[in-house]
């Protein structure tokens, strides 16, 4: 009787801890109490007794391999720079360790549902501020238009997977659903102010069409054609998308003329001064931690300092750029790090026959991070570390299954 009580309250404990940290992914600082509560459960669960069955997975190689370096990298940076910067985010990664442990068949549909769930919830409360109210992103969840932005790519993405995938299976009405699904929420974020996001959804879209049409040359053209049409026609109706261009024209001017106090102007200055940091130190950068101090301390004198006076345009917090922001840091080995953690993301996919949403949401994490630090925003890659534990945990007992009836039959 004892026993069968201890198994109960482990099991609600961690089905709570799952669906908590699903749903603690959007409210600002959410996410550190969840993972906190996650680990909990893990190591209640017995957690611990499966570390060596789970380093065979790639992405928990990659994650760990990552964030060792990250790690060492303290060894040769300036200790009282440790604690600045957003740089320790990248350690949230690690949250998918004890989440994909957890997962079981029978704690799969909480976790799928709870995912869904919060993530509908963010997106109707983002329609809702742009539509009603005319402010971008979502002030409630202290949520920025970048975050609200990539929050509308990644939904996009996994839509078209799931109707490519309802369509080849002949499922016709829910694939068509699926679609129309995909096309509101670029619509939704062609009206975000986020154009590097924008740039990386539509990346990983159009890659996904490829690949999954690739032989079908008549199939492959109307995907193509649609999404350009779609687009277009957004784009074309979309004053926030239009006034970004113009921006985007006008800051390169200003650039150009010596002005660095815009958008494109500062993410310019930041690229120029974070290369020059890479090329004085390029095997193992600066430590980690150093890439803010760098910058401030390195702008009074590079190029007789033109960028002196950017830090009261913007406070510095990072590069806008991963590779950028993670070779300062860490040199070459940072970013060979970087590289080997999505070479392992993308194997951990195609492992599971799931080689469509695995090229998308690679290709999507990488775009995103050539004008932006994507991995260091706390919500997002969650999610899709989340939405990556459970495509595969629901490949995996799909084909339990399907191996148990064959045996049966």
């Amino acid at each position: 009787m004892n026993n069968w009580i201890a198994l109960n309250w482990r099991e609600l404990l961690v089905r709570f801890a799952l669906v908590f940290f699903c749903l603690a992914l959007w409210p600002k600082g959410g996410i550190y109490l969840s993972v906190g509560m996650l680990i909990f459960a893990w190591l209640v669960d017995g957690g611990m007794s499966r570390c060596s069955g789970l380093l065979k997975e790639s992405l928990v190689a990659g994650i760990l391999v990552f964030c060792a370096i990250w790690l060492l990298g303290l060894l040769w940076g300036d200790f009282a720079a440790i604690t600045q910067g957003k740089w320790r985010k990248y350690f949230l990664l690690l949250a998918f360790i004890p989440l994909f442990s957890l997962l079981n068949r029978e704690r799969l549909p909480w976790v799928a549902g709870a995912l869904l769930f919060g993530y509908l919830g963010v997106v109707v409360l983002g329609s809702y501020q742009w539509a009603a109210q005319g402010m971008q992103g979502i002030p409630l969840l202290d949520m920025s238009y970048l975050s609200y932005s990539a929050t509308l790519g990644t939904g996009v993405i996994l839509a078209v997977f799931l109707g490519l995938e309802a369509s080849s299976a002949g499922k016709k009405i829910q694939s068509v659903l699926l679609w129309f699904a995909a096309l509101l929420l670029l619509f939704l974020q062609l009206n975000q102010s986020a154009r590097g996001l924008l740039i990386a959804t539509l990346a990983a879209l159009l890659l996904m069409i490829v690949l999954r049409y690739r032989r079908e040359w008549k199939r492959l053209a109307s995907g193509l054609a649609l999404v350009i049409l779609a687009v277009g026609l957004f784009a074309a109706n979309s004053d926030v998308f239009q006034e970004r261009l113009q921006q985007a024209h006008a800051d390169l001017q200003s650039f150009q003329q010596g002005v660095y106090a815009t958008s494109a102007g500062y993410r310019l200055a930041m690229w120029d001064v974070g290369l020059q940091g890479i090329a004085e130190k390029p095997l193992l950068g600066h430590g980690s931690g150093m890439a803010e101090k760098y910058f401030e301390d390195t702008i009074a004198t590079y190029k007789q300092g033109i960028y002196r006076d950017l830090p009261e345009f913007q406070n510095t917090a990072h590069y806008h750029n991963e590779l950028i922001e993670i070779g300062v840091n860490l040199g070459i080995l940072g970013i060979l790090a970087f590289g080997f953690l999505l070479w392992s993301w993308f194997q951990s996919f195609k492992r599971h026959n799931l080689l469509l949403p695995g090229s998308a949401i690679v290709c999507f994490v990488f775009m995103a991070g050539w004008t932006d630090t994507f991995l260091l925003y706390s919500r997002i890659p969650s999610f899709l570390l989340a939405v990556t534990a459970i495509a595969i945990g629901w490949q995996k007992y799909q084909n339990t299954s399907d191996t148990v009836n064959l045996k049966q039959g």
